[in-house]
């Protein structure tokens, strides 16, 4: 997609110098930008502020129509393989950013060569860990953070994808019903396989532990990290809680022949943690017991169950408690059709909720994400009155005492940059 001159819509002509646009989605705007400027020169009026973490790149944020982009300059080379690898992780359904474009043959008016730049989409409603530690974190929030980024990484190894380069920084996190879900933001250094040994496996996680101690030191000294967490905790609990999960994914269970209900107890337990079992191998073991491994294909149990019956995609926990609402309701209702119970709860009880929030207040959380959060306050309203105090109360109580007080997360947008100098 070559570069034309044009105006702006100000009227004043711009040269817009050639370059080449590699893109998997075709819009016109990306020519408005400055490419012929190199990165950390652009002009304010492009820019939007977002919080960031440390990154051995030049990195920019541009608001395009109703989307938020990152800028990335980069070597050509390694552009082209994260795009490519990027693309093949959305194939697969791995939460990542989406690559949009490959902007190259920069240069400037001059005729000077610029880096290449990739361009990613900004995760709405994602919040980059520095905007979590906008404020000193209590360790409570820190262990759902480092939950989130453990399960990332059990994803990313189930799927055959080495990383290469985990950290904080390369990771969005987004609102899952009191947890976080965790996103991948930088794949330069990622490679996909088939399945990875357990060396590729160890040398991932190290690379981790490497990374986030220097991030959580950095946090430290900034005085951002709560008095009760150290740096070397935050880097061993992240593989804790990685090797904990990955066994109780993984492991060989040994059953008796008979006890069938032990490997539905297994499967049920796997699926409480948001993984789906595709099929269970079984062998026979020399005492005459079952040797017995599921084979986990991803995580999403719950969302896909979700989505299934109702269209809504929601993170995994979320999605559990809209159907633990969804029961509930179809319990009340005496329907014995799930399909028929999930289209009256649609629209009898999410869809009114959705609905009651004022458009001023919907670029806070994302619909799933307030819903749950609502469900939670009729909960501890209840509590308190002794009584149910229904959905209508606990809407108005939640939008007027709790949501109004909240800092929009849709893009986590910032003031405008300042002009240089």
């Amino acid at each position: 997609m070559p570069a034309h001159d044009g105006k702006r819509s100000g009227g004043a002509a711009v040269r817009l110098v050639p370059v080449r646009i590699t893109s998997a989605l075709v819009d016109p705007a990306l020519l408005d930008l400055p490419w012929s400027t190199p990165l950390e020169e652009w002009p304010a009026e492009h820019l939007v502020a977002l919080p960031q973490g440390i990154s051995r790149h030049i990195v920019r944020f541009v608001r395009l129509g109703d989307y938020v982009y990152a800028v990335k300059e980069t070597g050509e080379r390694v552009a082209e393989r994260e795009y490519d690898l990027l693309r093949a992780l959305e194939r697969i359904d791995f939460p990542s950013v989406e690559a949009i474009a490959i902007v190259a043959d920069r240069q400037t008016d001059d005729g000077e060569p610029l880096d290449p730049v990739l361009i990613t989409r900004h995760l709405q409603f994602s919040l980059p860990y520095r905007a979590l530690f906008s404020r000193t974190l209590r360790p409570e929030t820190m262990n759902r953070l480092l939950d989130a980024l453990a399960v990332l990484l059990v994803r990313m190894h189930l799927t055959g994808f080495f990383w290469g380069d985990c950290s904080l920084s390369n990771t969005l996190f987004r609102r899952d019903a009191g947890a976080f879900a965790a996103y991948l933001v930088d794949a330069e250094t990622g490679a996909l396989h088939r399945s990875l040994s357990n060396g590729q496996r160890g040398e991932d996680l190290e690379i981790a532990r490497v990374n986030i101690f220097g991030e959580a030191l950095d946090l430290q000294a900034a005085g951002l990290l709560h008095e009760s967490i150290e740096p070397e905790m935050v880097c061993e609990e992240v593989v804790q809680r990685y090797e904990r999960l990955w066994h109780e994914i993984t492991y060989e269970q040994q059953v008796e022949r008979d006890a069938r209900h032990d490997i539905e107890r297994r499967i049920r337990r796997l699926n409480e943690l948001g993984f789906d079992v595709a099929e269970v191998a079984m062998s026979t073991a020399d005492n005459g017991r079952y040797l017995v491994r599921p084979k986990v294909v991803d995580v999403g149990y719950h969302t896909r169950r979700l989505l299934r019956l109702t269209g809504l995609d929601a993170e995994e926990n979320q999605a559990r408690k809209l159907l633990n609402d969804l029961d509930a309701y179809r319990s009340e209702s005496d329907l014995t059709d799930e399909q028929q119970a999930a289209h009256r709860w649609l629209t009898e009880v999410f869809e009114p909720v959705v609905r009651a929030v004022p458009a001023h207040l919907r670029s806070k959380l994302e619909p799933q994400e307030i819903f749950t959060q609502i469900i939670e306050h009729k909960w501890l309203l209840s509590e308190r009155a002794g009584r149910d105090v229904g959905m209508r109360h606990a809407v108005r109580s939640y939008l007027a005492d709790v949501l109004v007080h909240r800092p929009d997360e849709q893009a986590v947008l910032g003031v405008e940059v300042p002009a240089a100098g």
